[in-house]
């Protein structure tokens, strides 16, 4: 086994946190979260990673945007009213049975939702990498205090691409050769 801020794919699930359709028109670069966000998804499909996508009071805030949806056919997707993924219920049990305790997470806001989960995340001995260009904050200031605030509690602040490429240990493989063109 690797060190723990080391990424390994069979250890690792994919957790997005509320990209939803009336949240994003307010996040400073929303188009950069979703996009990079869509990648990790196909990204993960090929990796075989669990996908859980939230979303938070779905009845105000709508649904998670179609252009995740569309990538994450297979993800879990669950409804909470907590800040934090990991204090709701069903969402820690999910998360828990999965038994893969590198969780990447993409979504908003970072130092709302995000934020809450990563600290419950570390208290909980689990190992969160924050994706820095999938995630997002209405404010940039919000953002980058936020990852610089998770990041001095113990969680790994990283991207869509240094992720994926530390999961592959090579490039001569047809794995590598799957995930090339969505990182390209």
């Amino acid at each position: 086994m690797k060190a723990p801020w080391r990424l390994e794919a069979g250890r690792a699930q994919l957790l997005v946190v509320d990209i939803q359709e009336r949240l994003l028109p307010h996040i400073h670069e929303y188009t950069r979260v979703v996009e990079q966000t869509a990648r990790m998804c196909r990204a993960a499909a090929q990796l075989a990673l669990p996908v859980t996508l939230t979303e938070q009071y779905p009845e105000g805030l709508g649904a998670t945007t179609p252009a995740v949806r569309e990538v994450t056919s297979d993800a879990t997707r669950l409804e909470k009213l907590t800040f934090s993924v990991w204090q709701d219920a069903a969402l820690r049990e999910h998360l828990t049975d999965l038994d893969r305790p590198q969780v990447l997470i993409a979504g908003i806001e970072t130092h709302v939702c995000v934020q809450q989960t990563v600290f419950d995340l570390l208290d909980a001995q689990m190992t969160p990498f924050v994706l820095a260009d999938a995630v997002g904050s209405r404010r940039a200031l919000d953002w980058e205090t936020a990852l610089r605030r998770m990041e001095r509690a113990g969680a790994t602040v990283t991207t869509f691409e240094a992720a994926v490429f530390g999961m592959l240990d090579r490039c001569d493989t047809e794995l590598f050769k799957r995930i090339l063109p969505i990182v390209k």
